[in-house]
């Protein structure tokens, strides 16, 4: 039974941190290493995580240098098979979930799955306007980011340090690294995650959108990347027109 690292990052969020703790902690697969990496929070944050503390095997905090800073020490101290982010707000999908995942393929290097999407009142917004795909390589993010990272469980001997000169899309550069050493990568035909929407990377949207063209600049080309771009923005075109949200 493959050992699992959940590494969960938070930073005032007492509203939704205990949603996901529990997603992590009721799972059936018992063979979990659960790190929380908190940001020195000060609103109630900290006493609802001191609450399941006997079950959590590593929580740290202290103030960061930002979302990836704060993801490189939960890498830095991760032991398992595994590794998936699973930050607050945002939950593993159902119970039996890492159970599923593991069960699909024996020994891949990256598994991955199909995320649905929440809003603020924790309401159903359906599944991502960009649906996994049937296979996935590092070339697969040319359209788009189409697995979200809390649906990406990656061998941890293949992940490296997140790049901190990214402030908003170091997520994409590090799972387009990882994808290139991959030989095995499985598609578990299953949602695995719920994903709260909003986000660093929405706050920051624009910010977000210059340096998520300059990582697939850098891996696609940027000619090849600009032509990507105008099929990106006439599918979301088409997909707002009809259903009046992006549903990223």
């Amino acid at each position: 039974m493959p050992k699992l690292t959940v590494i969960t990052i938070v930073y005032n969020n007492v509203r939704d941190i205990e949603r996901t703790i529990k997603s992590v902690l009721n799972q059936t697969h018992k063979n979990t290493e659960y790190i929380i990496i908190d940001g020195k929070s000060t609103d109630g944050t900290l006493e609802i995580i001191e609450k399941y503390k006997a079950n959590i095997s590593k929580i740290v905090s202290e103030p960061d240098k930002g979302i990836y800073d704060a993801m490189n020490k939960g890498l830095a101290v991760a032991t398992g098979d595994y590794v998936l982010f699973m930050n607050s707000g945002d939950e593993i999908y159902d119970e039996h979930t890492v159970e599923d995942v593991f069960a699909s393929a024996p020994g891949a290097d990256i598994y991955y799955g199909e995320t649905e999407m929440y809003n603020d009142n924790w309401e159903s917004l359906g599944r991502r306007r960009h649906e996994a795909p049937e296979n996935f390589d590092w070339k697969s993010f040319r359209f788009g980011m189409n697995v979200s990272h809390q649906a990406i469980y990656i061998k941890r001997s293949i992940t490296v340090p997140y790049d901190l000169k990214y402030k908003y899309s170091s997520d994409i550069d590090w799972i387009i690294k990882a994808a290139k050493k991959s030989s095995n990568i499985v598609n578990v035909h299953r949602y695995v995650a719920k994903y709260l929407v909003g986000g660093m990377s929405k706050k920051k949207h624009r910010e977000s959108l210059k340096e998520r063209f300059q990582i697939f600049s850098k891996y696609y080309g940027l000619i090849p990347n600009l032509l990507s771009h105008i099929v990106i923005a006439t599918n979301l075109g088409f997909y707002f027109l009809k259903n009046r949200r992006t549903n990223d």
